[in-house]
């Protein structure tokens, strides 16, 4: 059973075939880092532009790559949510096209239920399937979410960020000090050349939901130091850094970020993990959970990944691999494989959904 999966949710193309919900044939990204970087963050509209050039070479090569014909697929899945909207509808209206044209059903995926199937497929992949009841954590730059799985893939929303997204905050500190975009690989690299407790960061107490996360104030708080600090000189050499070279190496970008900096980032990423870290497993507790699915951009970061290693949790968790984490298709066609075993097909009516939730 082939399903070809289609992901424009942001500012990557990407389409792969995945095989029986468990081996991924093939999976091609078109990233826009290059679009974007110079404006410190998507433009939505070059998005959506960059993906109409896109997507029709992204999906055929896809289908080369797992020598696959669109008659030889049971479904095709596209993301229909949440997202930018804009970016959405390239990727969908194709998946239509496609469906329509060639008799094929149509599945439409939630975004973020394919990144905690990019965690079920290669868990169930590797023998080692995921234990039910888990708790899922999914980190990136859009979304800051908990939620509960049970049997059946249903999902309660357990808690979510009030206002920037973990991978958000990272950009906009790396933004603020002068890095780039995108900034959160960045930090993750230069952190563990600092002290990781030099620079105190609190979180203000949650009312309501104690599960809900807020990164806000941690970005106040880093304006607040460098406006202390008289940084100017320091941003400028790296911001002139960037225009003699879009990919400095790590020694360069050592040599323009003094000690004290080094230090800020390093307890920057320590108080995001914490913070992640210490409500997933609050959350977890309280509802019984066996296993924590992080997925998710930020589930690249290196800091996260070892800091779960080491807080010798009662249940075992589990990281999709770096691939797997950033936006891709191949998540989508592995959430769709219980749709489609269920038979929810979608009909060619369906709507991209930019603020499409996930309960």
């Amino acid at each position: 059973m082939l399903i070809l999966g289609i992901e424009s949710s942001c500012d990557e193309t990407a389409a792969a075939v995945v095989q029986d919900g468990e081996r991924v044939l093939s999976s091609v990204v078109a990233s826009q880092m290059a679009t974007h970087g110079k404006y410190g963050g998507v433009v939505p509209e070059l998005a959506s532009r960059e993906h109409l050039r896109a997507i029709v070479p992204v999906v055929r090569e896809a289908l080369e790559g797992a020598a696959a014909a669109l008659d030889d697929l049971a479904a095709i899945a596209a993301t229909v949510g949440p997202g930018l909207v804009g970016s959405l509808l390239v990727g969908l209206t194709y998946a239509k096209s496609l469906s329509f044209a060639r008799g094929v059903p149509l599945i439409a995926v939630n975004h973020i239920e394919g990144h905690i199937h990019a965690v079920v497929m290669e868990a169930k992949r590797d023998g080692a399937p995921v234990e039910l009841p888990a708790l899922a954590l999914v980190a990136s730059g859009g979304h800051t979410h908990l939620f509960e799985l049970r049997d059946g893939f249903r999902y309660r929303l357990l808690g979510r960020t009030r206002d920037d997204a973990a991978g958000e905050a990272f950009d906009k500190v790396a933004k603020l000090l002068g890095y780039g975009y995108p900034g959160g690989p960045l930090i993750d690299r230069l952190a563990p050349y600092g002290d990781p407790r030099a620079v105190r960061f609190t979180f203000a107490k949650m009312k309501g939901n104690a599960l809900d996360f807020s990164f806000s104030g941690l970005k106040t708080a880093v304006l607040r130091w460098v406006e202390a600090g008289a940084m100017d000189a320091e941003i400028d050499a790296r911001r002139a850094l960037i225009r003699e070279n879009p990919s400095p190496s790590a020694d360069e970008w050592l040599a323009v970020t003094p000690q004290a900096t080094r230090d800020l980032l390093a307890s920057f990423q320590h108080a995001v993990i914490h913070e992640l870290l210490t409500r997933a497993a609050a959350a977890a507790e309280n509802m019984g959970a066996r296993a924590l699915i992080i997925s998710g951009g930020v589930a690249c970061n290196s800091g996260l990944r070892a800091a779960a290693g080491n807080a010798r949790l009662p249940y075992p968790v589990y990281f999709p691999s770096p691939g797997l984490s950033t936006d891709n298709a191949a998540m989508i066609a592995a959430a769709a494989f219980p749709k489609l075993a269920r038979g929810e097909f979608a009909g060619l009516d369906v709507k991209a959904q930019a603020n499409l939730t996930l309960a």
